[in-house]
């Protein structure tokens, strides 16, 4: 009896045993991989969502700022008829002469929408402030400069 016993010892399996106490080892491996990619992921959609630096209509310029820097312009933007104030036409040539794209691209971006801001309307503004190098005839979405 006692022999057949020790038989039974020396043919356990030891692969399968190895292969139980690597387990942790494989999952800790791949949990440090999965998280290392949803690390590259957000570093890479977060450069997606908020563009290069200088890589913009605006420069290194966010859209944000350029339309925070345009607030002057509210009330010309919103209605054809309101004369456009002089801090609005100053700030509207500036941008022109720096990026003239930048003009475009804030109004038609997300936050101009959210402003009340109607992009027919406001594209009409350099003519209004008579900019003199405005990007006349040049389209801005289905808007033209006029």
């Amino acid at each position: 009896m006692e022999f057949s016993v020790l038989r039974e010892a020396k043919n356990i399996n030891y692969s399968s045993l190895e292969r139980s106490l690597d387990q942790p080892k494989k999952m800790a491996s791949i949990l440090k991989a999965c998280l290392v990619s949803i690390f590259v992921f957000l570093v890479s959609s977060n450069t997606l969502i908020y563009g290069v630096d200088g890589a913009g209509e605006c420069g290194k310029t966010p859209i944000g700022s350029a339309a925070a820097s345009l607030s002057p312009c509210l009330g010309a933007a919103k209605n054809a008829r309101a004369k456009a104030p002089p801090a609005c036409c100053s700030k509207v040539g500036a941008l022109i002469n720096r990026a003239p794209k930048c003009l475009c691209a804030v109004l038609l971006s997300p936050l101009a929408k959210k402003a009340g801001i109607n992009p027919g309307i406001a594209i009409s503004i350099p003519k209004r402030c008579n900019i003199r190098n405005r990007p006349a005839g040049k389209k801005c979405g289905r808007f033209v400069v006029p």
